[in-house]
């Protein structure tokens, strides 16, 4: 799965699924681009740490919920690798859980400015790096296919969470369509539940048990369990794989 001499921008990469995403791209042989919104000291020290293993890495900056976000970002993108990016990752997205009679329509708006309209015109603004041989990995979740948790009109949950991880399946595929005869390949990653700092429930032993329960494998997921799945789609290993969504959440739901 050699990733040399590639050029990759992952959002979102300062903790959690991105940041372990950006080492296995790194660690792959890519140079990777950092992207983060707000945790600046956190990006250093994910670029600090592929530096220190003799890659290369640098830090950009962009607040993709703002209308001028994806712009911004493809400026610095290209400031820095020229005009050809070899692979992104959209991962930088927010969650938000609720009962839904307590939704407020700024909710959708932060949920979907992120999560969706992000990466639409992220994909946008960087088509002229992109070419024969790049490819698109965007972090889903297996929410947008399943119902997770306790149904229930008083029971907190995450559907407009899943709607907008919905939509973006429903844009890789069509992506999928429309970039093809490029060359450009363009996937999905769905993980299931995942120990990172956004899983708060994970922490209690309730909310372990809960996700423990809908899986076949029983541990909680690990971010490097779906960047080695990222790392791949990205590799020439993946060569003949788009318009997919793949699990990654130990069997969830079967």
């Amino acid at each position: 799965m050699t990733l040399e001499g590639k050029t990759a921008l992952v959002t979102g990469a300062s903790r959690g699924i991105g940041r372990a995403t950006a080492l296995a791209l790194a660690h792959a042989g890519a140079h990777v681009l950092v992207h983060y919104g707000r945790s600046a000291e956190e990006a250093e020290a994910v670029v600090a740490e592929i530096r220190g293993s003799g890659r290369r890495a640098d830090a950009v900056q962009a607040d993709l919920a703002a209308a001028e976000g994806p712009g911004l970002l493809a400026g610095s993108v290209r400031s820095i690798v020229g005009d050809r990016l070899d692979i992104l990752v959209a991962n930088a997205g927010v969650s938000k859980s609720a009962r839904l009679a307590d939704y407020k329509p700024e909710d959708l708006d932060t949920l979907y400015a992120t999560n969706v309209k992000g990466p639409f015109f992220l994909v946008q603004e960087l088509l002229p790096l992109l070419g024969e041989g790049s490819n698109i990995v965007a972090i889903t979740s297996v929410v947008a296919g399943s119902v997770v948790g306790v149904p229930a009109l008083e029971n907190p949950s995450i559907l407009a969470y899943a709607s907008t991880k919905g939509a973006l399946e429903t844009l890789v595929r069509n992506w999928a369509a429309i970039l093809g005869p490029k060359g450009i390949r363009v996937n999905a990653v769905a993980p299931g539940v995942i120990d990172t700092d956004m899983s708060n429930f994970t922490k209690t032993e309730a909310g372990r048990n809960v996700a423990l329960g809908m899986q076949a494998l029983k541990r909680l997921g690990k971010p490097e369990d779906v960047a080695d799945v990222v790392a791949f789609l990205a590799s020439d290993g993946a060569r003949w794989i788009t318009g997919a969504s793949i699990p990654v959440d130990g069997g969830t739901k079967l």
